[in-house]
């Protein structure tokens, strides 16, 4: 199954690490992920930028409102997530503490089940063109 891990931080944290402590927690992450990658199993891994740099679209009564910055206010942000493939949840778990266990700037990971929607291939599979 494929699961998404949402890597949670306190954004203050993470982006006042100088380059060396950048490169140092990259480098212990990308250890932890080189055997997924290897086996074929690790998906996308994206970093977000920070939340200053969000914008939020929010239903309004009349039409959507658009905001600077995250809807919520939080101490502890989504940071960044990985996709990959395991065969059991205790598979996502195992992975999801060594990521905690090399990363200081993360308080927390979420991991969920994740289903890769295509638009595309739904048409072409209803007889539309895609």
């Amino acid at each position: 199954m494929l699961y998404a891990i949402l890597c949670y931080a306190h954004e203050e944290t993470v982006f006042a690490w100088s380059k060396e402590e950048e490169a140092s927690v990259m480098e212990r992450l990308h250890a932890v992920q080189e055997p997924l990658a290897k086996a074929g199993k690790l998906g996308p891994v994206g970093r977000l930028m920070p939340t200053t740099a969000a914008t939020t679209v929010r239903k309004g009564k009349d039409e959507p409102l658009v905001l600077d910055g995250p809807f919520a206010e939080t101490k502890e942000v989504l940071l960044g997530f990985y996709t990959a493939e395991f065969e059991s949840l205790d598979e996502a778990v195992a992975f999801s503490k060594e990521l905690s266990e090399v990363n200081p700037g993360s308080s927390s990971y979420e991991i969920r089940p994740f289903y890769v929607f295509h638009p595309n291939e739904i048409k072409a599979a209803e007889g539309g063109s895609s």
